[in-house]
């Protein structure tokens, strides 16, 4: 009798020690309280991103609510009302009947495909003639040549300068009459050069202009690169007996891919966003012909001729622009471990 009632008593005390078994495993344990909806939630947060995501989001949640509604929410906004005939403040949009309409006109519009060659010109060019020049001046000066920090700032200054500034510099001295280049040319014998109002050339003076902006900006990325290369693989490629055209074009210039490709990013997306700097350097929402980009024909569009539908149709094609360009980086960023 004695040993059954013991083994009676064993299997009381059995659910006690499976309960407290089963909670050191992550259940519950019987009879007590369970923890909070918003305990499990961090719990798990800090198991899947670690503690630091949880205690520093009071600094970046609320930042990110902000960019959460007012640009992505934004982009969201402006996709639906190109899929509308939205025509201004005379009206509300009507999203009972969306559909691609205004994307079939733009693919057809002679207009949009004359802006986005423009475009793609204006980004082309403007980037690899800017990544040249910055390469040439950071070899220069990482050269060791005296006053490298006056130089220096000489070439990144115009960097701090705004679009709006940038542009009326340029438009006194593409002036006809008085402009300096011209003046130039003409004691040359060259004769003056209607540098904005020609449509074969007006592209190309934009790119000169953006040009003299950002070529400090591409010298500086260069030169910290340039920076960073070990001075024995110079003593090498010297041993060897390369001269120094080699030197850079075989051995220096390929270790320069991250920053040509960081370079290249942003000076795509600067030109993406040239839309004020054209504006005030060919005077007004229509630019002459060969200078309209996408950028100064949405905004005509929506605010001139205000058709809004066919306006955000047309921002989100320049958008989608951006992302092709954007989009790359992040993956070879990504692969790289960088973010």
């Amino acid at each position: 009798m004695r040993d059954i009632f013991e083994e009676q008593e064993s299997d009381d005390e059995s659910p006690d020690r499976t309960a407290d078994a089963r909670a050191d495993g992550g259940v519950t344990r019987p009879g007590r309280e369970t923890a909070s909806g918003l305990e499990r939630v961090t719990n798990a947060l800090d198991e899947r991103f670690g503690e630091d995501f949880v205690e520093s989001s009071p600094f970046w949640f609320p930042a990110f609510l902000l960019m959460a509604l007012f640009v992505y929410g934004a982009i969201f906004w402006n996709l639906l009302i190109s899929l509308t005939d939205y025509e201004g403040f005379l009206n509300d949009p009507n999203y009972s009947n969306l559909d691609f309409e205004m994307y079939v006109r733009a693919f057809n519009d002679p207009n949009v495909i004359n802006a986005s060659v423009n475009t793609l010109i204006l980004v082309i060019g403007f980037t690899l003639a800017t990544l040249v020049i910055g390469l040439l001046l950071a070899i220069l000066i990482d050269r060791g040549i005296r006053f490298e920090n006056t130089f220096r700032t000489i070439y990144l200054l115009p960097m701090s300068l705004s679009f709006v500034v940038t542009a009326q510099f340029w438009l006194w001295m593409y002036n006809y009459n008085n402009g300096v280049i011209n003046i130039v040319l003409g004691v040359v014998g060259l004769g003056p050069i209607d540098w904005l109002g020609n449509q074969s050339i007006v592209l190309w003076a934009v790119i000169l202009a953006l040009m003299w902006q950002f070529s400090g900006y591409a010298m500086v990325v260069y030169l910290a690169g340039l920076r960073a290369i070990p001075d024995d693989n110079y003593e090498a490629a010297m041993v060897d007996g390369a001269s120094t055209v080699k030197m850079y074009w075989r051995v220096i210039i390929p270790q320069l891919k991250g920053a040509t490709i960081s370079a290249s990013v942003v000076l795509m997306v600067f030109a993406l966003k040239a839309f004020d700097f054209l504006y005030a350097l060919v005077s007004g929402y229509r630019p002459p012909a060969g200078t309209d980009i996408l950028a100064t024909l949405m905004v005509r569009e929506a605010y001139q001729n205000t058709n809004w539908a066919y306006g955000s149709a047309i921002a989100i094609i320049l958008f989608a622009m951006a992302l092709l360009i954007i989009g790359p980086y992040l993956i070879y960023q990504f692969r790289r471990d960088n973010l």
